[in-house]
């Protein structure tokens, strides 16, 4: 399973970790260096595995991970009580989720499936079968945005999921690997959690391109020691529509903070 490191400190290593040895030919200046600046702190269930967020019309959608307790829930954004919570097999790994128009959408990790499902009730309409690993997936108006663990965002079609096409993340030369949790946003961006990292990238999909690193270490920080020796990494990252702000968590996180990411 994807776990945290052994130590604290190797998740504070921001600067290198996620970059492969491989080198890109990036033009451009080199990423901005942002922060997450705290804007409120929520409730989170510290049950949740969690592997994919997501804000849609009023409502928070989360899909979590694990065998034998991967499940996918909706709830009201302003209110902590789920309105409804739907598991996947036993056997299987749920990991990132997003919301298109009347569906959700949820990878699995090694299963090489695909669950569309009904947008209200959360109830399976159909699978598709994909191949390699699903980790991170969010939606652009004409496509499908998908993550593998490695330094390639995958390009899929809305509809049959199909590929499309890919582009290969860099940073300042380097590819940025480790891809997991993606948020789309409005104004075309994806951005990335890094595994294993406090790091969430800003990144064209067009080029690739790391347009900006936000080092979200203040987020575990702000947990209790005792919550800290009991949660995993960070990942999960929501857009608030109509606002510039985020909410942002983690794997069995007690908290979903409310941020925005600020110089």
């Amino acid at each position: 399973m994807k776990r945290r490191p052994a130590t604290f400190a190797l998740a504070l290593t921001l600067l290198t970790a996620g970059c492969s040895d491989t080198v890109v030919d990036e033009p451009g200046p080199p990423a901005d260096e942002l922060r997450v600046e705290i804007v409120a702190e929520h409730p989170h269930d510290p049950a949740a595995f969690t592997q994919g967020l997501e804000v849609d019309d009023g409502e928070l959608f989360e899909g979590t991970g694990r065998e034998g307790s991967s499940w996918v829930s909706a709830r009201p954004l302003d209110a902590p009580t789920e309105r409804t919570r739907v598991p996947l097999p036993d056997d299987m790994f749920g990991e990132g989720i997003t919301v298109t128009d009347g569906a959700v959408w949820q990878l699995t990790w090694k299963d090489g499936v695909a669950f569309v499902r009904d947008r209200d009730s959360l109830a399976e309409r159909r699978r598709i079968e994909y191949d390699g690993e699903g980790w991170g997936l969010c939606d652009q108006p004409d496509r499908l945005v998908m993550s593998d663990g490695s330094a390639d965002l995958t390009f899929r079609d809305r509809d049959t999921f199909a590929e499309l096409g890919r582009v290969t993340v860099h940073r300042n030369g380097r590819a940025v690997s480790n891809l997991n949790e993606l948020e789309c946003t409005d104004d075309g961006v994806v951005y990335a959690n890094v595994w294993k990292t406090e790091e969430i990238v800003r990144i064209d999909p067009e080029s690739g391109r790391v347009g900006a690193t936000i080092d979200a270490s203040a987020l575990l920080d702000r947990l209790s020691d005792a919550d800290r020796d009991d949660v995993d990494v960070l990942n999960g990252i929501a857009h608030i529509p109509g606002t510039d702000r985020f909410l942002v968590t983690g794997k069995l996180w007690p908290t979903l903070f409310e941020v925005r990411f600020v110089p």
